[in-house]
């Protein structure tokens, strides 16, 4: 099979000194309730493409989004300043923030950069031209771009002014280091993955995990579910589940699912003990049911410490290991258990272990084990829909043309 990046640039292709660059990065980081960084994951992902244009002597334009400001009651609390303080920092460099990205003040401040200084654009979202994928606003940044580099693997699944339209603008474009590492981790889980294979999947939604499944189920040889979504496919298996939340029109996949695992000679290892209580925001009773069943009045709201036991020792046979999904609420300490414990068997394990994005990176690094997994992906829906086989709009407008369409264009 192909690779994914086949045709496409990667930084270290260019000549970067003196050359305007126009770095679309994934800088959404979440803020707390003080409007301070509550995880910086995605800002230091972001540190060895900046570090490494910075040395080549690349004129820097940093560029990102934060949040969605269209859906929150006072945007101007979704500003890059916090996320510059940050990056200078990190870096030790002057940052300057830009606040109309569309103005003409980022070429005039290009034209007299200097050494360990860099421009970051104001939160893009700001303009709607953004999330519109508008060409006019484009056009702008366009304005001041000699080289396009996508390093934002978890926003290119949208079709966005930054990640699609500005591209189609600018000549010379490609992909930064950590687009590059993103691709290449996610291509091993998806297309050629060293055996034994484990998937783990969890979270709140079987629907949200369809399509991975279905296209994971060829190539795992367990597959471990926790999470919410268990309750779904212990109630297909004919188990009690209390009060848990199911999707009740998701058990005849969760039935079809066992039953190709089944015929395959394949595991599908799901929960056979849990924490359980009756209520979600008091855990007064929260306890350990004895077997797979759910007392009738109670909600699962973790795994127990046999189903621990039991994916802990999968786990430690695999070769290859892809986590999505947590076991529990990771976020409340009595519901974390399940979590940090997965956590723990797959950095601990001889595996190539991969995490995919969102909720499973916050509990990897809530963990406290992130530095001991081979790669923790920045991208949550970006990373499903790429093991789903999806094409990224961010990635494919970076492909140069087909020969077929260069030859029909030249007549």
């Amino acid at each position: 099979m192909a690779s994914s990046l086949q045709g496409i640039k990667s930084i270290e292709q260019f000549h970067l000194d003196d050359v305007r660059v126009f770095l679309r990065l994934d800088l959404n980081v979440p803020l707390d309730a003080n409007g301070k960084i509550s995880d910086d994951t995605r800002l230091r992902a972001a540190l060895p493409t900046i570090s490494y244009a910075l040395e080549k002597g690349a004129k820097l334009v940093l560029a990102s989004h934060l949040g969605r400001p269209s859906k929150a009651k006072d945007p101007k609390k979704l500003s890059m300043e916090v996320v510059a303080q940050a990056l200078q920092e990190m870096l030790e460099v002057d940052v300057f923030l830009v606040e109309d990205p569309a103005s003409d003040t980022p070429k005039a401040l290009l034209a007299g950069l200097k050494a360990k200084q860099v421009i970051l654009l104001e939160n893009l979202r700001f303009n709607p031209g953004e999330e519109s994928n508008s060409r006019e606003f484009a056009q702008h940044l366009a304005d001041y771009t000699d080289l396009y580099i996508n390093d934002a693997f978890g926003a290119s699944h949208r079709q966005h002014a930054s990640i699609y339209a500005l591209p189609t603008l600018v000549e010379k474009k490609g992909i930064g280091l950590l687009m590059k590492k993103e691709i290449e981790m996610l291509e091993r889980v998806r297309n050629h993955p060293d055996k034994p294979f484990v998937a783990v999947m969890g979270g709140s939604k079987v629907s949200d995990k369809i399509t991975v499944i279905e296209k994971l189920m060829d190539a795992v040889d367990v597959l471990i579910i926790g999470g919410a979504m268990a309750y779904t496919f212990l109630l297909a298996k004919g188990e009690k589940v209390g009060t848990s939340r199911v999707e009740k029109d998701r058990i005849q996949f969760a039935k079809d699912v066992i039953r190709r695992f089944e015929s395959r000679g394949k595991k599908l290892l799901l929960p056979v003990d849990h924490l359980a209580s009756s209520s979600f925001e008091h855990l007064e009773d929260l306890a350990v049911t004895s077997s797979a069943n759910i007392p009738e009045g109670k909600m699962g709201l973790d795994i127990g410490p046999k189903t621990i036991e039991l994916f802990d020792e999968a786990i430690k046979t695999a070769k290859t290991v892809f986590w999505n999904g947590p076991m529990g609420v990771f976020e409340r300490k009595e519901l974390s258990q399940g979590t940090f414990a997965m956590a723990q068997a797959i950095a601990e394990s001889d595996s190539l272990s991969i995490v995919g994005g969102g909720d499973s990176a916050a509990a990897a690094e809530a963990s406290g084990f992130a530095d001991q997994f081979t790669h923790i992906s920045t991208g949550g829906g970006a990373s499903l829909e790429f093991l789903e086989g999806v094409k990224l709009p961010g990635l494919e407008v970076l492909r140069p043309p087909k020969r077929s369409e260069e030859s029909v264009e030249e007549l």
